[in-house]
C-alpha cells in the first residue's frame, strides 16, 4: 500500500484546505504555478497526462486526467490501458496513480457498459499491489471476498448482487461497487457517466469516474459531489468534488477530484 504522508500538522491542514476545481467548470482556473502535470502518454492521436494542482501553501486541491480533443479520435478497436503518473505535487493527496483504460466495446454487464467509453481507475495504493491482484493467485478469491468494513466505504455503493465478490473481481483491478441510487436498470439506463468506487483485500482501493467517448464529444460540464465514507483507512488529503468540463483556454478535455480535505485514519 501506498504510504502517506505530510509535513503539516493536521490543524495546518485543515486551516490551509481550500475547495478549488479546474477545467470548464471552475470558478478560478489554476495559475500554471498552481498546476502541475505527470508525464503525457499518447492515447489516440492525442495525449493524456495526469495532474495535481495546489494552493498558495502548497496544500493539494485537486487531482485529474486532462486529454487533448485529439485524443478521442484514432483510438484502438481492442481494450487498452494506459498508466499516468501523478506529479510530485499529489504525494499529500491519497492517490499513487492513474490507470486509464479504453473499452472499444464496452465491458461487462454490457447490458448497461456496453459503449464504447473511457475508465479512470485514480488508485489509493501502489502499482506492485495492483499488478499483484492476478487470477492464478492461489488467494485470489478468498482476498476478493475480503470486502472493507463498511465504515470505510462511501455511503449508497454496494457489490453488484448475485455474485461472489471473487466472481465479481477484475484481475489487475479488484472489485467494482456501484451507486445503488442511480437506478441501473437493464432496458432502462442510459449509460453515458457514472462514478465508481473498488476495494482488494479489506481495503478502498479506488475511485473511478466512467465516461462515453460520445459524451465526452459533447464537451459537457458537470460537478458532483463525491459520496464520503464515515471514516478512512489512512491520513491524507481526499476529494469531495468530481467534474467534467472542457478548458477553453488549454483546449483539453479535464475530469477532476477536488475539493481536496485532510482526513485523518480512524
Amino acid at each position: 500500500m501506498k504510504k502517506h504522508r505530510s509535513s503539516r500538522s493536521i490543524a495546518v491542514l485543515l486551516a490551509a484546505c481550500v475547495a478549488v476545481a479546474v477545467g470548464g467548470v471552475a470558478s478560478a482556473v489554476p495559475t500554471p504555478a498552481h498546476l502541475h502535470f505527470g508525464q503525457a502518454v499518447s492515447v489516440g492521436d492525442g495525449t493524456a497526462r495526469a495532474y495535481a494542482t495546489v494552493d498558495a501553501n502548497g496544500a493539494p486541491t485537486a487531482v485529474g486526467i486532462r486529454f487533448s480533443p485529439a485524443a478521442l479520435d484514432g483510438l484502438p478497436d481492442a481494450d487498452e490501458m494506459y498508466m499516468l503518473h501523478l506529479p510530485v505535487q499529489a504525494s499529500d493527496t491519497v492517490f499513487d496513480h492513474v490507470m486509464l483504460n479504453w473499452n472499444p466495446r464496452g465491458h461487462d454487464p454490457t447490458v448497461l457498459f456496453g459503449k464504447p467509453h473511457f475508465d479512470m481507475h485514480f488508485y489509493m495504493t501502489d502499482m506492485a499491489a495492483i499488478e499483484a491482484i492476478d487470477l492464478a493467485a492461489p488467494d485470489y478469491a478468498a482476498r476478493a471476498e475480503r470486502l472493507p468494513d463498511p465504515k470505510y466505504m462511501p455511503s449508497d455503493y454496494v457489490t453488484p448482487p448475485g455474485m461472489l465478490a471473487s466472481q465479481l473481481a477484475v484481475p489487475f483491478m479488484g472489485v467494482h461497487w456501484l451507486d445503488i441510487t442511480e437506478g441501473m436498470v437493464p432496458g432502462v439506463y442510459d449509460f453515458t457517466e457514472t462514478f465508481v468506487n473498488g476495494s482488494w483485500d479489506g481495503d478502498y482501493t479506488f475511485m473511478e469516474p466512467m465516461i462515453t467517448r460520445e459524451w465526452l464529444l459533447t464537451r459537457p460540464t458537470i460537478r458532483e459531489q463525491i459520496k464520503l465514507p464515515a471514516a478512512y483507512q489512512h491520513s491524507a488529503w481526499y476529494p469531495t468534488v468530481y467534474s467534467v468540463g472542457f478548458d477553453e483556454q488549454a483546449q483539453e478535455y479535464d475530469i477532476a477530484l477536488g475539493g481536496m480535505v485532510p482526513r485523518q485514519e480512524s
